[in-house]
C-alpha cells in the first residue's frame, strides 16, 4: 500500500507537486497542513471516498517539504496527524512528515542480490553483531549523531575487520523518544532522520553489500506509543487499535496494541515490512515481542484480557498475521531471514507455515541465553553442582532455528555489562568471558553479541553515550577483540562449526557428565564426514594435565583455537600445537587424546586429515 498511500511526487495535468493519500474513515474532514498554508486547517482540503481514505494532489509542493494531516474528529475536534505511510519525518522532538521521491537512489549491490537469493542461510557462517546506531560511536565536533554515510565508513569497516557476517540494527524505522531505543517507533516507513536522510540510509545498507555485510532490522509489530501525532486514534476513534483496552493497550510498555483482526491495519503493517526489503534491500527483520503477540493474556492477570472465540488465550488474529507475514516475505523476497524474538515455549516458531508453524526462519533462544548466563555467574568452585545447566540446552536445541543472543537486554536495567557479571578476579573475568564466547560460537546455532561486548566494555550499556573505545589501549581488552574476531574466522572456516547448526547430525557429545572437573567436551560435524572438530571446555580456573578425551577417529589433532593464548590476554598454557591419538578407548571412541586443559578455557582441535 506504501506506492499508493502516503504523499507521492509527481504530476497532474502537467502541473507538478505531491499527491496524498491517507485512510481516516470516521473523520468529517482532512486537510493537508504546511509552510504554504501556515500550518492552518482549511487550506488544502483532501477527497473522501467510501473506502475511508482522504486523495487529493497539492500543486507546486516537492521533496523536502514538511507536512501533517488535519483531521476533524467525529465529535468536531480538530487533531493533527504525522503521516503513517511518510518516507521521511523531522527530526525529533519535531514530529512532522517530510515529502521524499524514493526513485532518485541507484543501488550498487546486484552481486550481494543475487548471492542472497541464492543462499541456503542455514548452513552458512552467520554471526551478528547487534548496534544501537545512536550510541556505538558519537562524533568529535558537537554533533550527537554520526551520519549513515560516517557509519558507513566506520562501522562497516569494523564489521568487517571483526569478521561478522551480519549487522543487526536496532529500530531504525522513526520514533521520537530516544529512551525507547526505536522500540516505540512512530514511522513505519521512514528511517530515523536523526543520522540522515532516506537515501544516506539506502547507501549505508548498499555500502554494507558491498562489503559482504548482511543489515538485519528491528522492526515491532506487537506496539506502538501513545504520542499524539501517532497512530493512536489517529482519526479521533479507535482505529489501528483495539478500542478495548483489555485488548488494545500494553500494561507493560503502556503502548497502543495493533488490532491484527482489522484489514487495514495488517494491511499497512505487511506493506511496512515488504517495504524495507523492497526499497531498502535490507536482508532480515528481527521480530521483536513475539511472545506479547501471541497470548491474550500477556502480563495480564485474570479478568484484564479477553478470551478467543474458542474461549482460549491464544491471538488468533495475531497468529495468522505472522504467518501472512511471514509466507510474504520468504515467498516475495528469497533469502531475507525472518527472525523471531520469541520468549515463551510455543512450538513451531521457525517452522513452516505448511507444517503447523509461524513461518519464521530463525528463533533467538532465550532458554539458552539465561541457562548460560546463569551457570557463567556462578562462582567456578560451584560449578560442579550445576553441570547440566549447559548441557541441558542439547534436549531441545534442534526443535527450533536458534540464534544464540547475548543482545542488548543482558547489559542494562542494573544488569551491568556482561564481564562485569563475571565472577573471580580482573584477569578470571577476562577468562571466563572468553569462555562465554567460545561456547556460544561452538554451540549448535548462530551466535550474536552487542556491540562493546567483543571488548570487554565494563560498564552498561547508555544509549546517551558512546561505547568506551579508549579500553583498547589496554591490553586485555584489545585481546578479547582480537579473539572475537579469531572465533568469526575460525567459524567461518570451519563448516563443522556452521554447516549442520539446525540438524541433530551436527552435534554428538563426548563427556557431558564430569561434574567433578567441571569440563565438556563434544564434537561437531559437516556434511562431510571429514569435517569435524573436538571442542574442551574446562570450566575452572585448575589447569588440567594430561586429561583423556575420547576423539572420532585416530590421528594428529591440531589445536586451531585456544581461549587462554596470550594474544588473547589468557596465560599460555597449551598443546604446542596438538597432539597425536592413541588407540585407547574413552567416552565411547575407540581412540583419544590427552590434552593440556588450560583454566578456564575452551579449546578446538581438528584432526588432519
Amino acid at each position: 500500500m506504501y506506492r499508493w498511500m502516503g504523499a507521492h511526487v509527481g504530476h497532474q495535468e502537467g502541473v507538478a507537486g505531491t499527491r496524498f493519500a491517507v485512510w481516516a474513515p470516521n473523520a468529517r474532514e482532512v486537510c493537508v497542513l504546511n509552510d504554504r498554508n501556515g500550518w492552518r486547517h482549511g487550506g488544502f482540503y483532501l477527497n473522501s471516498s467510501d473506502t475511508g481514505i482522504w486523495s487529493g494532489f497539492v500543486p507546486e509542493m516537492g521533496p523536502g517539504e514538511a507536512y501533517k494531516y488535519s483531521i476533524r474528529t467525529p465529535t468536531g475536534e480538530v487533531i493533527e496527524k504525522a503521516d503513517p505511510y511518510a518516507f521521511a519525518a523531522e527530526h525529533p522532538p519535531k514530529t512532522a512528515s517530510i515529502v521524499h521521491d524514493l526513485d532518485q537512489y541507484a543501488w550498487d549491490d546486484a552481486a550481494w542480490m543475487e548471492h542472497r537469493r541464492n543462499t541456503n542461510w542455514f548452513g552458512e557462517p552467520i554471526s551478528i553483531y547487534e548496534v544501537h546506531l545512536g550510541s556505538w560511536r558519537r562524533p568529535t565536533d558537537g554533533r550527537t549523531y554520526l551520519s549513515y554515510r560516517e557509519l558507513a565508513d566506520q562501522l562497516v569497516d569494523y564489521v568487517r575487520e571483526m569478521g561478522y557476517s551480519h549487522i543487526q540494527l536496532m529500530p531504525i524505522t522513526e520514533y521520537p523518544f530516544d529512551g525507547s531505543w526505536g522500540y516505540q517507533a512512530t514511522g513505519y516507513f521512514a528511517p530515523t532522520s536523526r543520522h540522515g536522510s532516506p537515501d544516506e540510509f539506502r547507501w549505508f545498507v548498499d555500502h554494507c553489500h558491498q562489503n559482504g555485510i548482511g543489515v538485519l532490522i528491528d522492526w515491532v509489530p506487537a506496539h506502538f506509543p501513545t504520542d499524539a501525532h501517532a497512530l493512536g486514534r489517529f482519526d479521533g476513534t479507535a482505529l489501528f487499535e483495539h478500542s478495548d483496552p483489555r485488548q488494545g493497550f500494553h500494561p507493560d510498555w503502556n503502548t497502543f496494541i495493533y488490532n491484527f483482526g482489522r484489514n487495514e491495519v495488517r494491511s499497512f503493517l505487511l506493506s511496512s515490512a515488504r517495504f524495507w526489503c523492497d526499497q531498502y534491500h535490507v536482508d532480515g527483520l528481527r521480530v521483536d515481542a513475539v511472545a506479547s503477540m501471541l497470548y491474550l493474556d500477556y502480563s495480564r492477570d485474570s479478568g484484564e484480557w479477553v478470551p478467543n472465540y474458542h474461549g482460549g488465550r491464544e491471538n488468533l488474529e495475531a497468529i495468522q498475521f505472522l504467518k501472512d507475514l511471514n509466507t510474504t516475505i520468504h515467498g516475495e523476497y528469497p533469502g531475507v531471514l525472518m527472525v523471531a524474538e520469541e520468549s515463551t515455549s510455543w512450538g513451531g516458531v521457525s517452522r513452516p507455515v505448511y507444517s503447523g508453524g509461524l513461518g519464521f526462519t530463525m528463533k533467538w533462544d532465550m532458554g539458552w541465553m539465561n541457562d548460560t548466563l546463569h551457570y557463567m555467574r556462578r562462582e567456578p568452585i560451584h560449578r560442579r553442582h550445576h553441570q547440566n545447566e549447559l548441557s541441558f540446552r542439547m534436549i531441545y536445541a534442534f526443535h527450533e532455528n536458534f540464534v544464540l543472543p547475548l543482545s542488548h537486554d543482558e547489559v542494562v536495567h542494573g544488569k551491568r555489562a556482561l564481564i562485569s557479571q563475571m565472577p573471580g578476579d580482573y584477569w578470571q573475568k577476562f577468562a571466563n568471558l572468553r569462555l562465554l564466547y567460545g561456547y556460544q560460537y561452538t554451540t549448535p546455532g548462530k551466535p550474536l553479541l552487542f556491540m562493546g561486548g567483543e571488548f570487554g566494555q565494563w560498564s552498561e550499556w547508555n544509549h546517551d553515550s558512546q561505547l568506551d573505545w579508549s579500553l583498547l589501549e589496554f591490553e586485555k581488552h584489545d585481546g578479547l577483540r582480537r579473539y572475537v574476531g579469531d572465533l568469526n574466522a575460525v567459524n567461518r572456516r570451519e563448516r563443522a562449526l556452521h554447516e549442520l547448526d539446525f540438524e541433530s547430525a551436527g552435534f554428538s557429545w563426548i563427556q557431558a557428565d564430569d561434574a567433578d572437573n567441571s569440563v565438556y567436551a563434544f564434537c561437531r560435524h559437516g556434511r562431510d564426514v571429514n569435517d569435524v572438530v573436538v571442542v574442551v571446555m574446562n570450566m575452572t580456573p585448575v589447569p588440567r594435565q594430561s586429561y583423556r578425551v575420547g576423539v572420532p577417529r585416530g590421528g594428529f589433532y591440531r589445536e586451531i583455537l585456544n581461549s587462554d593464548a596470550q594474544i588473547y590476554g589468557g596465560s599460555n598454557l597449551g598443546n604446542v600445537g596438538g597432539c597425536a591419538s592413541e588407540p585407547v578407548p574413552m567416552h565411547g571412541r575407540q581412540h583419544s587424546v590427552h590434552v593440556t586443559l588450560p583454566p578456564l578455557a575452551m579449546l578446538i582441535l581438528k584432526p588432519d586429515t
